[in-house]
């Protein structure tokens, strides 16, 4: 049967909604990563009946059965705030507009004060999100028209009840150390998923030697590792491949030359061992595909450096 609402105290229903958004992420992060797409966040998930989408065109979002607070806020990928990370690595978050008392900001004033848990999605690329929860507003800058947003451990949600004091969760001094080291690592995750994001992108979602399409096989590989100066995440240092060619490209059993050519180790060529080796590494000495953009194509002399490693190595 669907009902029209859920039942019972507000402070109860934010609490049953929070922790079944924070649920069906884990779900679908199990499934398909922690980068999700934008149909699959609209869609959401049902909760007695009734459909609870996680986002809105709006950056600042609260579903209809939610009484008071925001659930989620949004960065897009190409989008008009000023959404990045401070120097002691908590994130800002814009407000909504310039108005300081913007219903949409007194909601995150409200989870601020509340001390509620969110969900923090940050565009990687065009409509394809890095889902990250909890994340709480932490402090509020109205001179700079922002909120000050910090990263969470899940482990932080496991005293979260239906309870109508929401500051039970903690604020100590290891809690801030232990967000701050936590909105960290958020960062960090935004620059691979990204890079990633942007390298399958570029090459329609295959992999570029062998041409699979199933997009939990692909990895973007680089070309020169991210540990070195040059080793940007930029596309043209990248390779869109799947996980044995990835594997096979970073232990040099087979390399890009800067003509856009396999070259696999002549040891390789040499062995006896079946099926996979016979197609999945022998068999594959031709030209890549490659990106329709030139500008987004593997930089030569990138490829040059590590073919020389490959010469090297074998």
């Amino acid at each position: 049967m669907w009902v029209n609402q859920l039942s019972g105290p507000s402070y109860i229903i934010d609490t049953r909604v929070r922790l079944a958004a924070f649920r069906w992420l884990s779900e679908q992060t199990a499934i398909h990563g922690d980068v999700l797409s934008w149909s699959l966040l609209l869609q959401g998930f049902e909760l007695d009946g009734l459909r609870v989408p996680l986002l809105s065109q709006q950056g600042i979002f609260k579903p209809q059965v939610l009484p008071n607070a925001p659930l989620t806020i949004r960065t897009s990928a190409a989008g008009p705030y000023d959404d990045h990370f401070g120097p002691d690595d908590l994130l800002l978050y814009s407000y909504r507009g310039t108005d300081p008392r913007h219903p949409e900001n007194e909601g995150l004033r409200r989870a601020m004060r509340d001390r509620l848990p969110l969900i923090y999605l940050h565009g990687v690329v065009k409509s394809r999100y890095l889902a990250v929860w909890p994340v709480f507003v932490v402090d509020d800058d109205p001179g700079g028209l922002r909120f000050i947003v910090a990263a969470d451990e899940p482990a932080a949600l496991r005293g979260l009840r239906a309870f109508p004091d929401q500051s039970q969760v903690c604020e100590s001094e290891d809690a801030v150390l232990r967000r701050r080291y936590a909105t960290r690592d958020v960062r960090q995750r935004l620059h691979q998923r990204g890079f990633r994001e942007r390298v399958l992108a570029a090459y329609q979602e295959s992999c570029a030697i062998c041409h699979l399409r199933h997009l939990e096989l692909l990895d973007a590989a680089h070309i020169v590792p991210d540990t070195e100066p040059e080793g940007e995440p930029i596309v043209p240092n990248g390779l869109s491949l799947c996980r044995l060619h990835h594997g096979a490209f970073d232990a040099y059993l087979l390399t890009v030359r800067p003509d856009y050519t396999v070259e696999v180790r002549k040891s390789v060529l040499e062995e006896s061992d079946g099926p996979m080796l016979r197609h999945g590494l022998q068999g594959i000495h031709n030209q890549i595909a490659l990106p329709r953009s030139r500008k987004l194509r593997p930089n030569p002399e990138l490829l040059d450096r590590r073919y020389l490693r490959f010469r090297k190595a074998g």
